[in-house]
């Protein structure tokens, strides 16, 4: 299959750059300037893109572009598939079934272990890669004390229509109790992408002799990890959060797929549109949407919060622009007035955006009236709150994320 570099040369196009290359069927690929000739012909592109005004640091004798900002399609595409002769073959059919063929030969007899979330990107990667080794794959769903008001019982009965191997684990305190106290948000997710490693090996090891952990880790993941040639942004709990002694060897099937390619290949492969429309929600879960120090209170109240947000804007008519919606608990007081007398509690945040493959975003318009309805009822419902604010930031300058 061709496959076409993107060199990335400080470009804040070129993220879209590879998607454009994507959707015109053709593999892309980003690797840094700093890349050395040989990692560049080892690759063996049938052509290169240098994303960025700058000259490139290597020499390359095949098909060369350079794009310094935006590309119109009809140039693309006249690079692609006259100058460097591509042929569209890059789609998620072809994926998958390529996907399965490599699992099979890396895992070869060996037993796999996953952990599943309930989100689209790791019920995906159990699904292909059940396909693969078949009951040779068991999956663990951690309760790990920072879901959504419901959510585990949610994702367990949405799991009952996959054919897969689901065990339950309720890890709970063992999280919060590790988080007690950190407030730094890196710090939280490396915290919780070790506990998570240490809680699959243990029920691994109840479960059989696992040599792999399998996880849904996506492209943009490893871009916002500071790999593939993208720049730290934040650590992603299943990139760089993952212990150096850890036991299981990692497979990451999705590892070069945009999220929207994730929704697709998710179709191809039956799983449930209500799984694969699901709302992205980060590995970390409410302890990156609970600003500060986690301890079950603030979580409660957050929980309700969320709740209360996701309720009502599912009512309005134009929900399905919305990309990813959210409340976020501030971890700051505020002076208030209720029933005649003086309050002092907590201040939330909503948040709504639309985007594609979450790389880039804005922020969603939600009406007033739905807004001004959503925050009354999180001030009179949920004990311990006062004020509500609406964040109206894209992405850049902000992350979809607060941390």
């Amino acid at each position: 299959m061709d496959n076409i570099l993107i060199i990335d040369v400080d470009s804040r196009y070129t993220q879209h750059l590879a998607r454009k290359v994507r959707e015109l069927k053709v593999h892309s690929e980003i690797l840094p300037n700093s890349a050395v000739a040989e990692v560049i012909r080892g690759r063996n592109p049938s052509g290169v893109i240098i994303s960025g005004a700058a000259e490139p640091s290597f020499p390359f004798d095949g098909p060369l572009l350079t794009v310094a900002g935006e590309i119109e399609d009809e140039e693309l595409a006249r690079f692609l598939f006259k100058e460097c002769g591509c042929t569209p073959q890059w789609d998620m059919k072809t994926w998958a079934d390529s996907m399965t063929r490599e699992i099979r030969k890396t895992v070869g007899q060996g037993r796999v272990v996953c952990g599943l979330s309930g989100g689209v990107d790791s019920t995906v990667a159990a699904v292909v890669t059940a396909r693969a080794i078949g009951d040779r794959l068991d999956c663990i769903f951690v309760n790990n004390g920072l879901l959504r008001l419901g959510e585990a019982e949610q994702v367990l009965e949405s799991y009952k229509k996959l054919n897969l191997k689901v065990h339950y684990a309720d890890a709970s305190d063992e999280f919060l109790c590790a988080l007690a106290g950190v407030a730094e948000p890196e710090k939280k997710r490396k915290i919780i992408g070790e506990t998570f490693i240490r809680v699959f090996e243990r029920e691994a090891s109840r479960l059989g002799d696992a040599q792999w952990l399998l996880q849904g880790t996506v492209y943009p993941d490893i871009i916002e990890s500071g790999g593939k040639g993208g720049r730290l942004v934040k650590s992603h709990h299943n990139v760089g959060g993952l212990p150096e002694d850890m036991k299981l060897k990692v497979l990451e099937p999705l590892r070069d797929l945009f999220k929207d390619e994730v929704r697709e290949a998710g179709r191809i492969l039956g799983v449930p549109e209500a799984i694969v429309s699901r709302q992205p929600f980060p590995g970390p879960g409410l302890a990156v949407r609970c600003l500060g120090a986690v301890d079950k209170d603030r979580l409660d109240i957050l929980r309700k919060a969320d709740a209360i947000f996701r309720q009502e804007l599912a009512s309005w008519e134009g929900s399905g622009v919305v990309w990813q919606s959210f409340a976020v608990l501030l971890p700051i007081k505020t002076v208030g007035v209720s029933e005649g007398g003086r309050t002092y509690f907590s201040t939330v945040v909503l948040r709504a955006v639309e985007s594609r493959d979450g790389m880039s975003a804005d922020w969603v318009r939600i009406p007033y009236e739905i807004v001004a309805r959503v925050s009354s009822r999180i001030c009179e419902e949920v004990e311990g709150v006062n004020r509500v604010v609406l964040d109206v930031t894209g992405k850049p300058p902000a992350t979809i994320e607060w941390e």
